[in-house]
């Protein structure tokens, strides 16, 4: 019991960080074996984290929908939030391209292979994605099962990945036929609320297990992948770095104090999300460390929150839809000898952020946006498959922007907006677990923006 007791006062970040180290060890150690000795530690903290982000949404965005200022201010806040999305996405394309001109990854490299497992990926219709955020059955895309088609013609129910905006839209709809209701569900607005509680202690529960999961997750990385992959493509996978480092630091650091904010204070309080996207790789899985890091730990209105944090996990990547195919599109430019015009570099902004948009929700967001981008440029599509072999170490410093991005878009909307707790703010905690102890969320004293 003393054990527990000290295990929950040390730091949630610095648990985790302890998980990566040891992992890191254990699949130096262990080699290709530790996937198979570690990798289910792994498995199942995804999973959980998967368990509980769709109900976790589905309440989270009925609730906020039906209670934050009625179907007006819910326009507006989205309105601004879409504007910060795609300013910030802006900024992460000309970071990808500027890296990419100065570090020049694509000069020097000999001859390259497609990495034997690279499936090309079909670039979806931008009409269909947006179709399909119109669910034909909620429960399907609460459950994540969807309809796949026969040879044929027959249809059949199988089980996906799903996506989270059929799921934002349905609970949407249901939170502003509340707000048409108005006291005649009162019960069933409280309901949700309620929900939505349960749904919150659930996450603290499942977060706490983010320790063991990092330690499984990169056990079985280190061990697994190796670093001989790494070694003809070291410099792109070093320019990678070099450029989310910069988004997150200097871009977002900069939109901080441009709002009046400490940006230590914001990477103090993100640090718990930050940490899940980079170990899980996915912004999905790291949505719900994120909504609580923002919400309890920065001061966001936990309203405008559950429907800014999953809006972003799906159509916010500065790191895979924006950074990646940019440096992508100039790595191989570089590599084949065919300089970019003007035109071109152009027209990979433009792709770039219109395609993070145009492809939300599709699973593998990097290699499809690299899809696009180096389609609509005119480049040769094989340098998809030249770093497909290395996808996993670039996925873990993309996912990270990612997710950071969609934490910093709610924190400088809410203050615009008067929705930001500066107190909670200026005392940013990096825990998010179980240990506060608090027995409900706070709700925030609006800052006068």
């Amino acid at each position: 019991m003393k054990f527990v007791t000290a295990w929950f006062r040390v730091p949630f970040w610095q648990r985790v960080l302890a998980g990566f180290v040891l992992g890191a060890l254990a699949g130096w150690a262990f080699g290709p074996a530790a996937d198979t000795w570690f990798g289910p530690l792994g498995d199942l903290y995804v999973t959980l984290i998967k368990m509980i982000a769709v109900p976790l949404v589905f309440f989270a965005v009925i609730h906020a929908v039906s209670s934050l200022h009625g179907q007006r201010s819910m326009m507006a806040l989205g309105g601004r939030t879409f504007a910060w999305f795609a300013a910030t996405a802006v900024l992460a394309v000309s970071v990808g391209l500027l890296v990419g001109t100065v570090m020049q990854p694509g000069v020097g490299v000999g001859a390259l292979s497609v990495s034997s497992d690279y499936v090309p990926k079909v670039v979806p219709d931008p009409i269909r994605v947006l179709l399909d955020v119109v669910p034909s059955n909620p429960f399907y895309a609460l459950t994540g099962i969807g309809q796949v088609a026969n040879a044929d013609g027959s249809t059949q129910l199988v089980a996906g990945k799903g996506s989270i905006l059929p799921v934002i839209f349905f609970a949407a709809l249901v939170g502003f036929a509340m707000v048409k209701l108005g006291e005649r569900v009162a019960l069933a607005r409280k309901l949700a609320g309620e929900a939505s509680d349960v749904m919150i202690q659930v996450t603290r529960f499942v977060l706490e297990v983010t320790p063991i999961g990092t330690f499984g997750l990169i056990a079985s990385l280190v061990g697994a992948f190796g670093f001989e992959k790494l070694l003809p493509l070291g410099t792109f996978v070093v320019a990678l770095f070099v450029a989310c480092a910069i988004q997150i630091v200097v871009v977002y650091g900069g939109l901080l104090l441009l709002h009046g904010l400490n940006p230590m204070k914001f990477f103090r309080g993100a640090a718990p999300g930050m940490q899940v996207a980079f170990v899980s790789s996915s912004s999905f899985a790291s949505m719900p460390a994120a909504l609580r890091s923002v919400t309890h730990n920065l001061g966001v209105d936990r309203d405008y929150a559950a429907f800014a944090v999953p809006l972003g996990a799906s159509i916010k990547m500065d790191g895979c839809g924006a950074i990646y195919p940019a440096l992508a599109a100039v790595f191989i430019s570089q590599y084949t000898g065919t300089p970019m015009s003007g035109d071109q570099y152009l027209i990979v902004l433009i792709a770039s952020v219109l395609g993070s948009f145009g492809t939300a929700g599709v699973p593998g967001t990097a290699v499809v946006m690299a899809t696009v981008v180096l389609t609509a440029a005119g480049l040769p599509l094989e340098a998809i498959g030249y770093l497909y072999a290395i996808d996993r170490v670039l996925d873990m410093m993309r996912t990270m922007t990612n997710v950071t991005g969609q934490m910093l878009v709610p924190v400088l909307v809410a203050r615009e907006t008067g929705l930001l707790d500066r107190e909670t703010y200026q005392c940013a905690s990096s825990n998010i677990g179980v240990a506060e102890g608090e027995a409900a969320e706070p709700h925030p004293v609006r800052d006068a923006a």
